[in-house]
């Protein structure tokens, strides 16, 4: 049986559905800001590092995008979505588009 989510977990699978419809219109300064207050009220939290990778990877900040894959990565090693972040854009030519959660991965 699932558990329910708690507020915070709300709170972040809506932040990434936010996230994912800003950043398809190219509203990342919207996107940063969102994810920016995300990052201050869940410090522990992947999700908003992974959001903000993708942001940075959407914008080609290849670098910066990277950096905060691998935050959110070390934030939580079994978060899949960085993982995949990751895995696809540590190489040269990356295999298959960003995930921004993990409903991308199912």
């Amino acid at each position: 049986m699932t558990q329910p989510l708690s507020e915070g977990d709300k709170e972040l699978s809506a932040l990434c559905d936010s996230v994912r419809q800003l950043a398809r219109k190219g509203g990342y300064a919207e996107c940063e800001k969102l994810i920016a207050g995300a990052m201050g009220r869940h410090p522990h939290a992947p999700q908003p590092h992974n959001l903000m990778g993708v942001v940075f990877e959407m914008r080609n900040d290849h670098m910066t995008a990277m950096k905060h894959f691998r935050a959110a990565w070390s934030l939580d090693p079994t978060y899949l979505p960085a993982r995949h972040n990751l895995d696809n854009f540590a190489s040269f030519s990356a295999k298959s588009r960003f995930v921004f959660d993990e409903n991308e991965l199912q």
